[in-house]
């Protein structure tokens, strides 16, 4: 078997940016996964970006974490939730303090603009409480709730951010999916923590919180998906 290493995708990718840059006045933002599974994901799609020079001043990308936590521990990948954080913050602060550590991946982040989080909000969950269990110490099969990867993800994001400012690197921002399906409280958690959400339909369901997210300027999306499996 001969591996195309993702050719065919990256020619599809090229002609619709060739599409958009002749039409002058289009702009895309195209969303990917990274799953958190392990490290060597970030380099390998930012290999495949830089490797198929998928360049466009009309495109740019947004990450999606999905939360599959639960999946990864069932089937061996992971043996905590800290596992996720580190495949996916780890290689972002390396790159950042050292960018010959990861070319690639340093070119790609130019062209990242945020991290999103997604998966089926209505799914039932536990309500996080000041006991709940560290990352480290997450070692059950269950999923954490949504405002736990909130956080962290939040909190990771942050401090890297940080780090990239202050290196005069280009920051990403925070853009979960929130507000389509489940609790309320997944709102409130994103208001505290996001840059803006995509959905919010259940807004609906809060004068307070939608108020709030108003006078904040917390703004929803709408948002055609482009995901690499």
């Amino acid at each position: 078997m001969i591996s195309v290493a993702g050719r065919f995708l990256a020619e599809l990718t090229k002609q619709v940016f060739s599409d958009l840059s002749a039409s002058k006045y289009q702009m895309a933002e195209y969303r990917i996964s990274i799953y958190g599974r392990k490290m060597s994901e970030w380099d390998q799609l930012a290999s495949w970006i830089v490797n198929n020079e998928l360049y466009s001043e009309n495109v740019v990308w947004l990450i999606q974490l999905p939360r599959l936590y639960n999946i990864y521990k069932e089937m061996g990948i992971v043996t905590s939730f800290q596992n996720i954080l580190d495949n996916i913050f780890l290689p972002l602060f390396e790159v950042t303090v050292d960018p010959d550590s990861h070319p690639h991946l340093h070119i790609f982040l130019k062209q990242v603009v945020g991290l999103d989080l997604v998966d089926d909000e209505s799914k039932p969950e536990r309500r996080p409480t000041k006991h709940m269990p560290t990352p480290a110490q997450w070692t059950n099969v269950f999923n954490p709730a949504f405002s736990y990867y909130v956080y962290y993800c939040y909190a990771n994001l942050y401090t890297l951010n940080k780090l990239r400012e202050s290196k005069g690197m280009t920051t990403i921002k925070f853009r979960p999916h929130s507000g389509e399906a489940g609790d309320i409280d997944h709102l409130a958690a994103t208001f505290l923590t996001s840059h803006n959400i995509a959905h919010g339909i259940n807004l609906r369901k809060s004068p307070v919180l939608q108020y709030l997210y108003y006078l904040a300027q917390v703004n929803e999306e709408i948002e055609v998906n482009f995901v690499v499996m």
